[in-house]
């Protein structure tokens, strides 16, 4: 028995295999949807941020991860940098509804805006996004 062999001229069949044959998995649309405009909280309490700093930049992704068993605040979310590296939080006074959004399986994050030294507090200004 020989291999069973379709060519289909821009159907289903072309649009899946696409050109010469190759197979061709078409991608989900995704887009980073803007959300707010924040700044990072608890930095002052953070170790090791003097060592941080000079690395941090404009620009750079920040990750974010809900922290429910907080126990001065339950919508608490930590802000990490990409390597892991706890920074500081999402403002008890903005996190309610981005914690509800990452509890229903929604991908937040952050970007750096600016950052500013403040006596012994780093104020790092960031943008929240949506992945989507």
């Amino acid at each position: 028995m020989g291999d069973i062999v379709k060519y289909d001229k821009g159907g289903v069949i072309g649009l899946i295999h696409g050109k010469g044959g190759a197979l061709t998995i078409p991608k989900p649309f995704e887009r980073d949807i803007f959300l707010f405009d924040t700044y990072i909280a608890g930095t002052g309490y953070t170790e090791g941020l003097d060592e941080l700093e000079p690395n941090m930049k404009e620009g750079d992704r920040l990750d974010f991860f809900r922290e429910p068993d907080n126990p001065h605040d339950r919508e608490a979310i930590v802000i990490k940098n990409t390597d892991g590296v706890k920074i500081g939080y999402v403002p008890r006074k903005d996190n309610v509804i981005f914690a509800r959004l990452m509890d229903a399986g929604k991908l937040l994050f952050g970007k750096i805006t600016s950052k500013q030294m403040k006596g012994t507090w780093l104020k790092i200004e960031i943008k929240v996004y949506l992945h989507e």
